[in-house]
């Protein structure tokens, strides 16, 4: 009899384990589901209570089947806290499951209220199991309130025709509503035979198996689309960076009076700052710098018709207020609210003069014999007032002069510690490079810029202009 005992006992392990391992195996997966979801609700920006709710519901289900499991009941026998807890987690388990069904979308106040009146039963029910025990009574409303919300949002869910058929969403929306049916049956099952005593295959967890099997199954789709749709933004994005690139001038003509470099450097594949070479010969020399509010495309749809504002201009491109002026005649009412700086300087090698005028740009800056000397002359944006008036300021030009003209990024540009690259440094900067050719000296300055800065938050873009000796 001492050696029947143990063999008795590890013939019951091992018809206990041949039972559990089926519901063991599908709760350690449904608790991995549900970490896996938590984890990606944590790296959401955005609260998604969707995903908050189904990775709670995935990862309770998944410790009832084990503390559901006869092995555990072996292993604490006569355990009042398992005995407890063995009972709670199946009332427990409404609250996140019903939290999950209204995040999905409940648009009826009555369909709402009968989500939130299951979670409160649950609560009620599972706080009373911890303090009091379980109870029939308690088993026989768990049982009859499921089925009967169950059999609720079932009906709720198979009748939704707020999606339209044609749409993807609805063929997703279609998978989820079989997957839930299958899973809901299960549920009623359940519920059906442990209200009438009886005994019964426990189907509940393949269900629910069945029902992530269909959300997996729409989460990959939904994937695979957004990656296509990504891709085809990509390649527009690559198309617009294309186009863009070739509305701005690629190198300025030979002159022998004049040489102009220009950098360009967009924070993102496109952007809102323009610059152009409204006339270029041996005579003369008109240089527009602009930056346009915003980034991304909606600014460089707009740095393309600022460009074709500033072609219709060019009968007035020795007079730099006139020409700010049609240009903001031209966009007026055309922008959708975002507004552009910009800056026009003129330079004519015959009467040796500069004349500049700007619209809320920052300085033109004019290097002369190792100084720095800061030319304004602003009136207010462009496309945002009709009554906004320019007016041009005239300087006496000296061979060996250089002209330098930029967008606030460069100014604007931060370190780690939060400072401004600022107009000191730029002033320093040019002082340092007045000895190099126009294209090192545009190098430089850009690098400077991006070495200062820890990212790059706004456009780069710098054109230097040189008056030489003949």
């Amino acid at each position: 009899m001492n050696m029947a005992a143990p063999q008795m006992s590890a013939s019951q392990v091992l018809s206990a384990f041949h039972r559990d391992a089926p519901y063991l195996f599908l709760g350690a997966a449904f608790v991995a589901v549900g970490i896996v979801s938590a984890a990606f609700a944590a790296l959401h920006r955005k609260r998604d209570s969707l995903l908050i709710y189904f990775a709670l519901f995935a990862a309770f289900y998944g410790l009832r089947l084990w503390i559901w499991s006869i092995l555990l009941g072996l292993t604490v026998q006569g355990s009042i806290f398992y005995t407890r807890l063995r009972a709670g987690i199946n009332y427990i388990i409404l609250i996140p499951a019903f939290l999950f069904f209204i995040s999905l979308g409940l648009p009826r106040r009555f369909e709402r209220a009968v989500g939130y009146a299951m979670v409160g039963l649950g609560c009620v029910l599972a706080a009373s199991t911890f303090f009091f025990g379980d109870s029939g009574f308690y088993e026989r409303t768990n049982s009859i309130a499921v089925i009967g919300a169950s059999g609720f949002f079932l009906i709720r869910f198979m009748a939704d025709g707020s999606v339209e058929r044609s749409s993807p969403e609805a063929a997703d929306f279609a998978v989820i509503r079989w997957g839930l049916l299958i899973f809901v049956a299960c549920v009623v099952w359940q519920n059906m035979a442990e209200l009438l005593s009886t005994s019964f295959v426990r189907l509940e967890p393949f269900g629910f198996a069945g029902f992530l099997s269909t959300l997996g199954y729409v989460a990959a789709r939904r994937t695979l689309r957004r990656d296509q749709q990504l891709q085809e933004i990509q390649n527009e994005l690559e198309i617009a960076r294309r186009i863009q690139r070739s509305i701005l001038p690629t190198e300025f003509p030979t002159a022998t009076r004049f040489r102009v470099a220009a950098r360009y450097v967009p924070m993102t594949s496109v952007a809102g700052d323009f610059y152009d070479y409204v006339v270029a010969d041996d005579r003369q020399v008109g240089l527009l710098i602009a930056d346009v509010s915003g980034h991304g495309v909606p600014a460089a749809l707009i740095a393309s018709m600022v460009k074709l504002a500033a072609a219709s201009q060019r009968v007035a491109a020795a007079d730099p207020a006139r020409f700010l002026s049609g240009i903001n005649s031209a966009l007026l009412g055309n922008t959708q609210n975002q507004f552009v700086t910009a800056a026009y300087a003129h330079l004519n090698s015959e009467s040796g003069e500069l004349r500049y005028s700007a619209a809320a740009h920052p300085p033109l800056l004019l290097v002369r014999d190792g100084r720095v000397i800061t030319i304004e002359e602003n009136g207010l944006m462009l496309a945002a007032f009709d009554f906004a008036s320019y007016s041009t300021a005239v300087h006496k030009l000296e061979a060996g002069d250089r002209v330098v003209m930029y967008t606030d990024g460069l100014l604007e540009a931060s370190n780690a510690a939060g400072d401004f690259f600022g107009s000191d440094a730029l002033c320093d900067l040019l002082a340092k490079t007045k000895g190099l050719s126009t294209e090192v000296a545009a190098d430089s300055i850009i690098a400077s810029v991006r070495q200062w800065s820890v990212k790059q938050d706004d456009d780069l873009t710098v054109l230097v202009c040189d008056y030489v000796r003949t």
